[in-house]
């Protein structure tokens, strides 16, 4: 989950303060995603052995006594209260269903595989934006979807044979990351803390519903590791967030798409995964795609910043 937060800027702050600011930002963003994926390749390694539920049960757990000290020192009102309680009971639901989701695909695909579907989230949240937003794409970012589809495709594989249900529930995740960011947007003036513990929940709750029917024993280990898992996670999102609000969005955004290098390197490394070249040429276009709508999404919001009164 990232929000953007645009820091104002003073004239006592001089130009090298706001260089620092932005590579600190990009060093905090480059580490979470660093982070995500090493999580990532640890879920790989634990799905192999425990269900999903199981899973998510002590990731969220372990994500919550995390999360305690500083939901102690939180401003309940805002919990009690936050904006568009419809969209935020949606939010961690898609949130819960798309990491069910990755974590299954894990279980039987590569990590850059499963990866490759994901970072098509956002070029399906352009696609749905004039719907569900109310947001007007041009005919150059509707190309940009196009050719987002096209590297889906092909990371697909040449024929039908390679469809398989792995690959569907991965791109079933994918679709519903873009809903989880669709309803980001819709309250970003929600606070970071009540959209990471929301998403914490919704997981554990899943996890005490679907667990018991899956649960296999567990070794002190491995449950130190499930634990890890939650952490980390916490742990990445933390230095996401930390860094849209040290450096603009359009500088740190773009560096998401390293998870693909981390995720091929990971696998191969820890599970012997070489990539497919189909793999690599869908990603390189799904990449392109998504960098190019982010560019043009930018200059459309400068665009209508300069027409709109102050």
């Amino acid at each position: 989950m990232t929000l953007v937060y645009t820091h104002p800027m003073t004239t006592r702050v001089t130009r090298a303060a706001g260089h620092d600011h932005v590579l600190a930002g990009i060093g905090m963003m480059l580490t979470g995603l660093f982070v995500f994926a090493c999580n990532d390749a640890l879920g790989k390694w634990l799905v192999s052995t425990y269900a999903v539920g199981q899973l998510l049960l002590i990731r969220g757990a372990a994500g919550l006594v995390f999360l305690a000290p500083f939901l102690r020192r939180a401003d309940w009102h805002a919990f009690r209260h936050p904006p568009r309680p419809g969209i935020q009971l949606l939010r961690p639901i898609f949130a819960t269903l798309e990491v069910a989701c990755f974590y299954w695909a894990l279980a039987y695909m590569s990590l850059a595989d499963v990866m490759t579907f994901y970072l098509a989230g956002p070029i399906y949240v352009t696609a749905m934006s004039p719907f569900l937003l109310g947001e007007h794409v041009g005919w150059r970012r509707w190309l940009a979807v196009l050719a987002g589809f096209g590297g889906v495709m092909i990371a697909l594989g040449p024929t039908a044979g390679t469809l398989s249900v792995p690959a569907l529930i991965a791109i079933a995740g994918s679709f519903l990351f873009s809903l989880l960011m669709v309803c980001t947007r819709l309250v970003r003036g929600t606070s970071d803390l009540y959209l990471v513990t929301t998403q914490t929940v919704g997981a554990l709750v899943f996890g005490l519903v679907t667990a018991p029917f899956v649960w296999v024993p567990l070794h002190l280990r491995d449950t130190l590791l499930l634990m890890l898992l939650g952490v980390t996670a916490m742990v990445a999102h933390m230095c996401i967030n930390r860094a849209l609000k040290l450096a603009p969005a359009s500088v740190v955004v773009p560096y998401q798409y390293t998870t693909i290098f981390w995720a091929i390197l990971l696998g191969y490394i820890f599970f012997g995964d070489i990539p497919r070249v189909a793999m690599l040429i869908g990603a390189a276009i799904i990449i392109a795609a998504g960098i190019y709508i982010f560019v043009r999404e930018r200059k459309a919001a400068k665009a209508l910043s300069l027409i709109e009164p102050p």
